[in-house]
């Protein structure tokens, strides 16, 4: 999502609901750990959008992503899989997974009317690819758990956008700035403009966190340049100084003590 979205009506989940996304968010996490358990070099990327679609189903979940517009085409699979200089939405195809590859999956559903919204990057063949890459990695995963140890009421967002910036750099990374979390409830994506950075722009549009709120907080760290670039498919989006990038999201709410995680499987 563009960081130029505009917070207005953010609206509050009751516990019934977030209990509900919480269901939605089981699903998700239960793709995810399969989708990894098969990354592995020789593997397509369009064999495992076939299986996040096959569990979706026998879940009686649909696919959030399948049919999402966009300025040239919908997108038109289940996951979005992006590899190696890929940032995000990625299209599953017949390109078969190498060793040292990163892949990193986006994954959502909604389950009887409320959605949940992950992703996670994986290695495939991890002993084949660089300490810098593995850092890589490490850092954009801790760089989401810090956002969510730090969630809780009357936080206001700019302090962790910060905090997360600010680790991320200081790793020897960028963090993207084209490219923002969302928040999540009956649809996929609705108010607040979620950044994972501080700018004029994000400070004026800055928010605060009470009960109830839920969020997609979702890190997108280069290993180089912070500046992407969108492909001639109108999806995949690359870095671009072709230099690897990884993803890390959670669906999570804002509870009396602090952030409840509705996509770890829990």
């Amino acid at each position: 999502m563009s960081p130029s979205w505009f917070n207005k009506m953010i609206t509050l989940k009751t516990t019934e609901q977030i209990e509900r996304m919480r269901h939605a968010g089981r699903i998700v996490r239960l793709v995810l750990n399969r989708l990894g358990d098969m990354v592995a070099p020789g593997i397509t990327t369009a064999a495992l959008d076939a299986e996040a679609e096959r569990l979706a189903k026998a879940h009686n979940a649909e696919c959030l992503f399948k049919g999402f517009p966009g300025t040239i085409t919908p997108f038109p699979n289940c996951t979005c899989i992006s590899i190696n200089e890929q940032v995000v939405h990625g299209i599953p195809s017949n390109r078969i997974i190498a060793a040292g590859d990163i892949v990193s999956i986006d994954f959502g559903v909604r389950l009887d009317s409320w959605c949940g919204d992950a992703a996670e990057t994986f290695i495939a063949a991890p002993q084949q690819t660089s300490d810098r890459v593995l850092h890589l990695v490490a850092a954009t995963r801790n760089t989401l758990e810090i956002a969510i140890k730090m969630c809780r009421p009357q936080m206001k967002w700019s302090d962790i956008a910060r905090t997360m910036q600010d680790y991320v750099e200081g790793e020897g990374f960028s963090i993207v700035k084209d490219l923002v979390g969302h928040g999540i409830g009956s649809e996929m994506h609705e108010p607040p403009s979620v950044p994972n950075f501080v700018s004029p722009v994000t400070l004026r549009e800055d928010f605060t966190l009470v009960e109830g709120m839920v969020i997609a907080i979702e890190p997108m760290v280069n290993i180089g340049s912070l500046l992407v670039q969108g492909g001639k498919d109108g999806w995949t989006i690359t870095t671009q100084d072709k230099q690897f990038s990884a993803h890390f999201e959670h669906t999570i709410a804002i509870t009396a003590t602090g952030a409840s995680v509705l996509t770890d499987g829990s």
